[in-house]
């Protein structure tokens, strides 16, 4: 049954849904959003799929074929029905990100930006590709500052200056183009018709517009397609359309990304530019060009961790941490101790201590990447390490890491399939519903990129990230990020496939997936329910997420950590290979999420 046949019926079982994702979300049991998923959609899923309550919160989802995981239940499932038939995890990742654009606006785009990582297992290669937006050529290093020399966020965040010059689009058409085996027409087919004839609003969906109204209202463009008359919000079970971004996403079917970038689109988004007050120009457009680079590599207790370079600081600083931790008997100190949590938050705080120095643009700075990656570097900053005290985070600096060597909204999916290729793809708008501006006449949702930059070095961004020279504000430069979309590979097949969203926090979060995996042998449900911490060096606070110990919280006192108890931390999607086997898991802190196999 097509998505049009089913959109009739899928909204009035939605509607039958409501109050039984009202009671849950009441009263805070953890049942599956899967089981949702099965209710809103009219359908029994597989039996493979779990009910998630406090008696089987652990057991993944299993399938022998192929797998997506993604934070969307309708992207799921375009990408499955791709692999399904016979399209490889390449042709299902280029077909979620598009479908995300329409039933994920919060973070799903085209008019964002991201990181694909892609094993190619015919090949034996693996590869990242970087479509990660850049400055417009008149951008200048201090377009964010206000009269009195300090930033201000509402330019920065808020405006047609804080948009970035897009690349979703020309990243995932080459990624097909490349790597894939479908046509373009074939990957756009499900976007088109549920922008075309409309979806199912989500309690998230609802809930998330009502929460971004206030900074949305500033545009007209994104009132209209998000909102009914009177600025009244779309209600659970009713049916959001989006007849211009439907029809943006049909010329990219038949033109390609040269629609965007050289076409009507190209067009309509330099005339609502120079209307607003924005720099993108279609000479920005035309000549913007993804990058296909080497991935980050790393070593760790005989595993082989692949993860992006820059100029996300994902892949340097999670490799960083993972050579740090090395020298530790994590399994030994047990899962989520205080001990663990105590190790794990001090090479936190050294890792992204050199963040804010060393990272940006290796197209434009000297990222010191073989230092910072190296063993020997690990080894210095494990020395640092008290293990009875917790070190201020004023008391840490920046190390040089060539002495010692030779040589938030985003959102991630992951796929494998049967071929043994594999893609986790990280990509975003910057803040939810980035910039919340919709370009007038196409349906497209603007990033807020520029706030990645070091508008200010020293100055914290949107994230509360120190950025510094490196990550200073350039024409044509890409603005440094957290995203870290990762591989694993055990014995030359593809282990774990893994990424988060959640700005600063994705790198500590894919880290935990890992630890959890490797170190702690869980399966890959456990290792994404696992309670998480986080530490970026500033603010100096352990970040931890309700549901630890208090006895451990206590211990993690004692030895002076200053903590911060959070409700969520990242939103996870990973698959992991269990002999000839995929076992999957959605994290459960995002409501939506869905894996899905067959």
């Amino acid at each position: 049954m097509s998505i049009t046949k089913e959109l009739y019926q899928r909204n009035v079982i939605a509607k039958i849904s409501i109050n039984l994702l009202r009671f849950v979300r009441q009263y805070k049991f953890i049942i599956s959003i899967i089981l949702c998923a099965s209710i809103i959609t009219g359908r029994v899923l597989a039996q493979h799929v779990p009910i998630y309550n406090k008696k089987d919160i652990f057991h993944p989802i299993t399938a022998q074929n192929g797998m997506v995981a993604s934070q969307e239940i309708y992207a799921t499932e375009a990408g499955l029905e791709v692999l399904k038939e016979g399209g490889n995890a390449v042709d299902a990742a280029v077909t979620i990100g598009f479908t995300l654009a329409v039933t994920f606006p919060e973070a799903g785009n085209i008019g964002g930006g991201g990181f694909m990582l892609v094993h190619l297992a015919k090949e034996n290669q693996t590869l990242a590709i970087d479509y990660r937006e850049k400055a417009p050529k008149a951008a200048t290093r201090d377009m964010f500052l206000n009269e009195f020399g300090e930033v201000d966020p509402e330019k920065s965040q808020h405006s047609y200056l804080a948009v970035g010059v897009p690349g979703t689009v020309a990243g995932l058409t080459m990624a097909l183009e490349k790597y894939g085996t479908i046509p373009l027409e074939r990957a756009l087919k499900p976007a088109i018709e549920l922008a075309e004839n409309g979806f199912t609003v989500s309690e998230f969906l609802h809930d998330s517009l009502i929460a971004a109204k206030e900074q949305m209202q500033a545009s007209p463009a994104s009132m209209e397609i998000f909102f009914k008359p009177g600025r009244v919000p779309y209600e659970v079970g009713e049916i959001l359309v989006q007849k211009d971004l439907a029809t943006s996403l049909k010329q990219i079917a038949k033109e390609g990304a040269e629609a965007f970038y050289q076409g009507a689109i190209a067009d309509a988004i330099v005339a609502d530019m120079a209307a607003n007050g924005g720099l993108i120009t279609k000479e920005d457009l035309a000549s913007y060009k993804p990058v296909i680079r080497e991935p980050i590599q790393g070593n760790y207790r005989g595993y082989q961790i692949y993860s992006m370079p820059p100029p996300s600081s994902g892949g340097i600083h999670l490799v960083q941490l993972l050579n740090i931790l090395e020298g530790f008997p994590l399994a030994e100190f047990g899962h989520n101790t205080a001990q663990t949590i105590h190790v794990m938050a001090e090479s936190m705080k050294l890792a992204y201590a050199d963040r804010s120095k060393y990272l940006g643009d290796p197209d434009f700075v000297s990222v010191p990447m073989a230092g910072l990656i190296s063993k020997p570097y690990a080894n210095e900053l494990r020395q640092k390490i008290n293990l009875n005290q917790a070190t201020p985070s004023a008391d840490i600096m920046p190390v040089n890491p060539k002495m010692v060597t030779e040589s938030q909204d985003t959102t991630h999916y992951s796929v494998m399939d049967r071929y043994g290729n594999a893609v986790a793809n990280t990509y975003t708008l910057n803040l939810s519903y980035g910039s919340k501006i919709t370009a007038a006449g196409t349906g497209i949702l603007l990033n807020d990129e520029m706030d990645d930059f070091s508008a200010k070095p020293g100055t914290p961004n949107a994230f509360g990230l120190i950025g510094g020279e490196f990550n200073a504000i350039e024409p044509e430069k890409r603005m440094l990020s957290s995203m870290t979309p990762t591989i694993v590979m055990k014995d030359g097949k593809v282990y774990l496939v893994t990424g988060s969203r959640g700005g600063s926090l994705i790198i500590t979060t894919v880290l935990q997936i890992i630890l959890n995996a490797i170190d702690h042998q869980m399966n890959i449900a456990a290792a994404t329910n696992g309670v998480r911490v986080h530490h970026q060096w500033l603010p100096d606070q352990l970040r931890i997420e309700q549901g630890l110990s208090g006895d451990t919280i206590n211990l993690l006192t004692k030895k002076g950590h200053n903590i911060s108890i959070q409700n969520a931390i990242g939103s996870t999607q990973s698959i992991r290979r269990v002999g000839n086997s995929f076992q999957g898991a959605s994290d459960p802190r995002q409501s939506g999420a869905l894996t899905l196999g067959y």
